[in-house]
């Protein structure tokens, strides 16, 4: 890779990796140019299908059993999963390599918001003083807390579609249409915040790493009204895999697929339209930050990385968001790498998971590794993505959110397998079945299979030093069709 190269993050929450492919309705000009200037990683998956596990991830290249974030942070109870404090972050290690930090938008990743603590040496995050003194400026009136800066162009949306069933749980929105320009909410204030950063980086002579993250295309999808115009007048399908019954699936999927039974297939299509408006607008702003660097003549000094923390069922299998079910559309990320020693133009099908990220940087940054990780460096990848024999498993955890359950999701080859402590598991080739609309466990004909991808999740279980399942012998526990001693396998 040669000299130490800068490094941008762009990220976005829940956005689901398959509007990337090629006729997709989704218009993303500026993450097109990136895929066809870089390479594209097609089977990159999140370690974790919900937001706070997986950031903590890629800061720290754990898995949630070891860096202990396990489900969405919940302010109201700070004695819920938190953060472990000896676990070293990325940002840290770069900054003590003489690197230039900073980073702007959606945190998440725990709860004191301390960004500098964790090695960002400028602190743009939502919670941060600077991000609500650009919030005072931009829209005049006192400075917004992150909660109201999130809530304020919510209200007033129209069109817009509220779920109000079950009774009780009060009215949610799913989407809406705003009169607020994107440069007047908070993606585009964190955008403008972070080319604050970047005219200030590149005078200097360190090497600088900007991570600029987005809340959006996350629930509610909300698009300003001349995007979602554009796609109003477009034919925007529902996914093929809409109608699947869940019948060979576990319970639980079923039940929550009732969740969305009081949506009419007009606000379906609503929600599908102002999601993909929503993704186009966080496109223009990514763009804003690009063309920044090519006209400071930076940008091919610069690992750009795009990616998003999980994806979005968006009315797969009947289900919309993320949380209950272990489907492609929510596992499977948008994943780009363009730069300095990229492979420009290439498609790669390595299994990376985003918790891979950590020690890629470091790597790229000449950077020791972590002494306690999880993951693996792929910049190897990155110069050939054709050689991809190394990289054909992969390995994601859930544990509920607010919900408890035990999850576990493994991947070989063309193999997924869904270990589910709360019901029967699931067993899919991808290859013949894309859409995961047969789950094989049931079929005697696949048993074999079904062992083989047991014992492959105990063997990652035991890599990874999940102590608490693998060490669990106890008769009334042993619901996996074998159990972690591989000695008696």
């Amino acid at each position: 890779m040669g000299e130490r190269p800068n490094i941008l993050f762009l990220m976005a929450d829940q956005m689901q990796a398959r509007v990337l492919d090629e006729g997709h309705v989704c218009q993303t000009p500026c993450l097109d140019r990136l895929a066809a200037e870089g390479t594209r990683f097609t089977r990159a998956y999140t370690p974790n299908n919900i937001c706070s596990p997986t950031r903590a991830s890629i800061m720290t290249g754990l898995l949630p059993h070891n860096h202990g974030v396990l489900e969405v942070l919940y302010p109201q109870q700070p004695h819920m999963h938190q953060l472990l404090p000896d676990k070293e972050h990325f940002a840290r290690r770069l900054s003590e390599a003489g690197y230039s930090t900073g980073y702007f938008g959606k945190w998440h990743v725990e709860r004191t918001n301390d960004l500098q603590h964790f090695g960002w040496q400028v602190d743009g995050g939502l919670a941060s003083e600077m991000h609500r003194s650009l919030t005072k400026e931009v829209l005049g009136g006192a400075a917004q807390p992150e909660d109201e800066a999130l809530a304020v162009y919510r209200r007033g949306c129209d069109p817009a579609v509220y779920m109000h069933e079950p009774v009780g749980y009060g009215p949610h929105l799913l989407s809406g249409v705003t009169d607020r320009s994107a440069d007047k909410r908070p993606m585009g204030l964190s955008t403008t915040l972070a080319l604050r950063y970047l005219e200030e980086a590149v005078k200097g002579e360190d090497p600088w790493c900007c991570f600029l993250s987005f809340q959006e295309p996350h629930d509610p999808f909300i698009t300003e009204r001349s995007v979602y115009d554009r796609y109003a007048a477009l034919d925007i399908p529902p996914p093929p895999n809409a109608d699947d019954t869940l019948e060979d699936r576990p319970a639980l999927y079923r039940r929550a697929q009732g969740i969305w039974d009081q949506l009419s297939e007009e606000d379906k299509r609503e929600a599908r339209t102002c999601y993909f408006g929503s993704i186009t607008e966080i496109d223009v702003q990514f763009q804003r930050v690009v063309d920044f660097l090519e006209i400071a003549g930076e940008i091919n000094n610069t690992v750009v990385i795009m990616m998003a923390d999980h994806g979005d069922l968006l009315g797969a299998h009947g289900l919309f968001f993320k949380d209950i079910s272990a489907f492609e559309e929510v596992f499977n990320v948008p994943f780009i790498v363009r730069g300095p020693g990229v492979q420009a133009g290439a498609l790669c099908d390595g299994r990376v998971g985003l918790h891979d990220l950590c020690p890629t940087v470091l790597e790229l940054a000449g950077c020791e590794p972590m002494e306690e990780s999880d993951s693996r460096s792929f910049v190897e990848l990155l110069g050939t993505p054709d050689q991809t024999g190394h990289w054909g498993k992969g390995y994601a955890e859930y544990y509920g959110n607010r919900h408890r359950l035990t999850q576990k999701v493994v991947w070989d080859g063309s193999w997924k397998f869904v270990f589910n402590g709360f019901d029967f598991d699931e067993l899919y080739n991808l290859d013949d079945d894309p859409l995961e609309m047969k789950n094989l466990v049931p079929d005697p004909a696949y048993r074999g299979q079904h062992v083989k991808m047991t014992q492959l999740f105990w063997q990652f279980a035991r890599e990874t030093d999940d102590k608490p399942l693998v060490e669990t012998l106890y008769a009334a526990l042993r619901l996996g069709e074998v159990g972690p001693v591989a000695e008696e396998w």
